[in-house]
């Protein structure tokens, strides 16, 4: 069987990939352990994607935002505050409006919803071929790449896009190094219903700790009044309070989200997710590419990482489908190079800037917290500076 693009890995930017492709003109192949049902309906389960402007349009275009089942919540505004558990935030805050850009900064999603829809679009779209759950042995050859999978199909492609995730073996088995460093932080991942509306308003309150992010969701059946909650705390303080019974947890909880939502109830599971960065020396090699979590994994800190795995899809997308649409080879050398060139400069600079801001927020130095509330009311003041971090978060500079 032959294809112009095999991609190994269905999660959302592997799924999204394939999708976009396909809407384009590129006949797909996709590869993936897990099963994939069209018409899956799993409970609410806590966990929700923060997709920025620019990742929403991407996904408009691979017919996937129109099937999504559940209403996304749109993000309308963003307090950004500084402070310390048991004291008043700092008087000092940043706050981005979207009537300054004119458009949503974003689009709260729960994670069940996307799935759903990514499946619906996969099985639909008639230029794509779904093997899973599947195992994937690649031989990659300066002509093309042979790909044998488990259940006994022989599939031939021109590109294979490793979208495996973090451990990428295709990655591995490309011989392409990789830099990885740990914050000893732990991410915990909830939903909480609260007593008040959200007016469509994200919180981020940098504590010593790390950050706590509060973001809007669109009311469920959890709740009328719902928000995700991102809350980073240092290990092994954070495997501790991940471990609280359900009293103890939401006071908790509370205690870092403050009143102005007035009294809390967690819904859903509660997740657990240890932070770490990585990036890939290389994003190619021969007649293969990564995207995603296969190429770069950065601290949550500003809700970037599966935003920026997204910009990996646009890119790689736009090159391939023109590619095909030439008749030209749409795994090609220059081709791939031009798809690195695109991304490594964006993915390094974000990396480093969420490096530097966990180190600059998740400390309770006293000079650091004295010059980061400066910074943060003085950026507050500065509209052209302001416009380009919003710009820049959705995907849009």
């Amino acid at each position: 069987m032959q294809y112009d693009v095999c991609v190994v890995g269905a999660g959302p930017v592997g799924a999204a990939l394939a999708c976009r492709l396909a809407s384009g003109g590129v006949r797909v192949a996709v590869i993936d352990r897990a099963g994939l049902p069209p018409m899956e309906h799993p409970d609410f389960d806590g966990r929700a994607y923060a997709i920025a402007a620019s990742s929403k349009r991407l996904l408009e275009a691979a017919r996937v935002w129109q099937s999504l089942p559940l209403p996304s919540g749109p993000i309308e505004g963003i307090r950004v505050s500084d402070g310390k558990l048991g004291r008043p935030a700092s008087p000092l805050f940043l706050h981005f409006d979207h009537r300054e850009i004119g458009e949503p900064f974003g689009w709260m999603t729960e994670a069940r919803s996307l799935r759903v829809a990514l499946n619906a679009a996969l099985h639909a779209a008639p230029l794509v071929d779904l093997f899973a759950p599947a195992e994937a042995s690649v031989a990659r050859t300066s002509d093309a790449a042979r790909i044998d999978t488990s259940t006994g199909a022989s599939l031939q492609a021109r590109l294979v896009v490793a979208a495996e995730g973090r451990g990428s073996p295709l990655r591995t088995q490309a011989g392409i190094a990789v830099t990885r460093f740990s914050y000893r932080q732990t991410g915990i991942v909830c939903a909480v219903t609260h007593e008040h509306p959200h007016h469509r308003l994200a919180l981020e309150h940098f504590l010593p700790g790390g950050p706590f992010a509060q973001l809007p969701m669109a009311p469920s059946e959890a709740g009328e009044h719902l928000s995700a909650l991102v809350w980073t705390e240092r290990e092994p303080q954070a495997s501790r309070l991940a471990a609280l019974g359900e009293a103890d947890f939401t006071r908790e909880l509370q205690r870092r989200l403050g009143q102005h939502l007035g009294a809390i109830r967690p819904v859903g599971r509660r997740w657990t997710y240890k932070l770490g960065a990585l990036h890939a020396h290389r994003y190619v090699d021969t007649r293969l590419a990564l995207v995603g979590d296969a190429a770069h994994g950065i601290h949550p800190i500003a809700g970037q990482g599966l935003n920026l795995g997204f910009r990996d899809v646009m890119a790689l997308s736009e090159l391939v489908i023109a590619a095909v649409a030439e008749g030209t080879d749409p795994g090609a050398p220059d081709l791939l190079a031009r798809y690195q060139a695109r991304r490594r400069p964006d993915n390094l600079a974000m990396l480093a800037a969420t490096d530097m801001l966990d180190r600059l927020f998740s400390t309770d130095n006293p000079a650091l917290r004295l010059a980061r509330d400066i910074g943060i009311g003085a950026v507050h003041r500065m509209p052209r500076m302001k416009r380009a971090f919003m710009t820049r978060a959705m995907g849009l500079a």
